[in-house]
C-alpha cells in the first residue's frame, strides 16, 4: 500500500451529490485549496458498517466545519445510488439527514490513486486529512468490517493545526486543551515526568 503522508493528494474530478437539497454536480479536489479536507472511502452503498459510519461523520460535521474542514465521503457507487441511499431513512437502513458530499467513483479511479481499491472492486475503509496545501498529513486504513473512529479523525485535525500554529508537536493521546511538546530534550522530559505524576 502506498503512504500518501507528506505527499500531494491525488486529484479528481467526480460527480457528487449532497447538501440540503441533495444536489447532483461536478467536484474537484482543487476546488478545496486554502481548507482542510477529511476524505473518506467507504466499501458501497446499501450495506451494513457504511451506514454507521455516514451516520457518525454527520453527528460531528459541525465540529469539522468549525474548525475549517470539509467532508467528503466516497465510494464505487454512482450518483444516483448516493441519491437513493440518501432518500433512505434510517429505519431501513438509509443515511437521510447526511448533508456532506458523497462522491461517485465508479470504475474505482480515485480509490486506486488513492491505493484503496480492493481486489474486488471496492474501496477499503480509507481516511485522509489533506491540509490547505493540498498535502496528505494523515491516513489510516481499515479492512471491510471495521469502522473507523470519527473522533480520532478529528482529533487528528485538531492536532495538524495545533502544530500548525504553536509550532509543539502532539504526544501520544493528546487533546484539544492538553499539553503538547516543543521539540526539546528538555521539553520531552518534562512531559514524560508530569505525564507520569497524572
Amino acid at each position: 500500500m502506498s503512504v500518501l503522508v507528506g505527499k500531494e493528494a491525488p486529484h479528481f474530478k467526480a460527480k457528487c451529490v449532497g447538501g440540503i437539497r441533495k444536489e447532483i454536480r461536478d467536484i474537484e479536489l482543487k476546488d478545496y485549496r486554502g481548507k482542510y479536507v477529511i476524505l473518506f472511502f467507504y466499501p458501497l452503498d446499501f450495506t451494513f458498517v457504511c451506514p454507521t459510519e455516514l451516520h457518525a461523520f454527520q453527528e460531528r460535521l459541525n465540529d469539522f466545519q468549525q474548525h475549517g474542514c470539509i467532508v467528503l465521503g466516497c465510494s464505487v457507487d454512482s450518483q444516483f445510488s448516493h441519491l437513493a441511499w440518501l432518500n433512505t431513512p434510517k429505519e431501513k437502513g438509509g443515511i437521510q439527514g447526511i448533508i456532506y458530499d458523497l462522491i461517485s467513483d465508479l470504475g474505482g479511479h480515485i480509490a486506486k490513486s488513492y491505493d484503496v481499491l480492493n481486489p474486488d472492486g471496492v474501496a477499503y475503509r480509507g481516511l485522509f486529512l489533506i491540509d490547505r496545501e493540498g498535502i496528505v498529513r494523515h491516513q489510516v486504513v481499515n479492512d471491510l468490517p471495521l469502522g473507523r473512529s470519527v473522533d480520532e479523525a478529528l482529533r487528528m485535525l485538531l492536532a495538524l493545526q495545533h502544530t500548525e500554529k504553536f509550532g509543539e508537536v502532539c504526544p501520544a493521546n493528546w487533546k484539544q486543551g492538553l499539553k503538547a511538546i516543543t521539540t526539546t530534550t528538555e521539553s520531552v522530559a518534562d512531559y514524560l515526568v508530569s505525564a507520569a505524576a497524572d
